[in-house]
């Protein structure tokens, strides 16, 4: 039996009826930067040593194609058949592991690679909204916030999230 190949990537889903996340903190003069989506999809993605820009299509793929969301005929349908905004976090801590009373992130990609494949998974999300019928004629949005600062989380009206 073949060993199990270890994940090179983790997203969690979260449904949204609206969300919202700091890109950018108020400074002296400027006020936070936000960006928001109305009804969609939030994923948050972390990628891990010995990924690379072959995992980025099928995570895209998988992701944007998973029917999480209910339609008006309380169907479940994947975000590009709602058809909904996405709203793309990088998130760091779904790479972490507990070992005695803290987390560690060895697993964790370097920074430099990781700025690489998270502006590759922006790219190709925008791609195939822009290019699924559906969600041009609704005219959905792909938000994304900045990899490697710290942003603050979104607000978000649903609970509900998928790992």
């Amino acid at each position: 039996m073949a060993a199990a190949r270890p994940s090179r990537a983790r997203a969690l889903l979260q449904q949204s009826v609206s969300a919202r996340l700091q890109v950018r903190p108020p400074e002296s003069g400027s006020e936070a930067q936000w960006v928001e989506i109305q009804r969609g999809l939030v994923i948050y993605i972390c990628f891990f040593k010995g990924a690379d820009e072959d995992l980025v299509p099928k995570i895209v793929d998988t992701l944007l194609n998973v029917k999480l969301s209910e339609n008006e005929n309380g169907e479940f349908v994947s975000v590009l058949d709602l058809p909904g905004d996405v709203l793309i976090i990088p998130q760091a801590t779904l790479g972490g592991k507990p070992k005695g009373r803290r987390m560690q992130y060895h697993a964790n990609i370097e920074k430099e690679k990781g700025l690489e494949l998270y502006s590759q998974f922006v790219t190709l999300c925008e791609k195939e909204l822009a290019a699924n019928a559906k969600c041009m004629e609704a005219g959905v949005l792909v938000k994304h916030g900045t990899y490697g600062n710290r942003q603050v989380t979104p607000d978000a009206d649903d609970p509900l999230c998928s790992l």
